[in-house]
C-alpha cells in the first residue's frame, strides 16, 4: 500500500489532485492510503512552497498546480 499525502488548504485544485490520485490508483490496481494535510505549518515543514503538494511514501513528488496524469501513474508504480 502506498501512503499519499495531499498538502493544501482544501482548494479546488487540492480536491482535484486527490481525485486524480484515487483514479490513477484504481486504474493501476494500487492500494493507497490518502491523508489530507491542511495545516500551513505542516505544509511548509514538508517543503511545499506552492499547493497542492503530493508526497508518496514520504517523498515529495509534486508541488503547485495539478500533476501530469502520466507522471502520477509513474510515481504510484515506483
Amino acid at each position: 500500500m502506498k501512503t499519499v499525502k495531499i498538502y493544501g488548504p482544501g482548494c479546488k485544485r487540492c480536491e482535484a489532485s486527490e481525485t486524480m490520485v484515487r483514479q490513477a490508483a484504481a486504474k493501476l490496481g494500487v492500494a493507497v492510503d490518502i491523508e489530507k494535510v491542511a495545516d500551513a505549518k505542516s505544509i511548509a515543514m514538508a517543503g511545499v512552497m506552492s499547493t497542492p503538494g503530493i508526497a508518496i511514501d514520504g517523498k515529495l513528488v509534486h508541488a503547485g498546480g495539478l500533476p501530469d496524469a502520466a507522471k502520477l501513474e509513474s510515481w504510484l508504480t515506483a
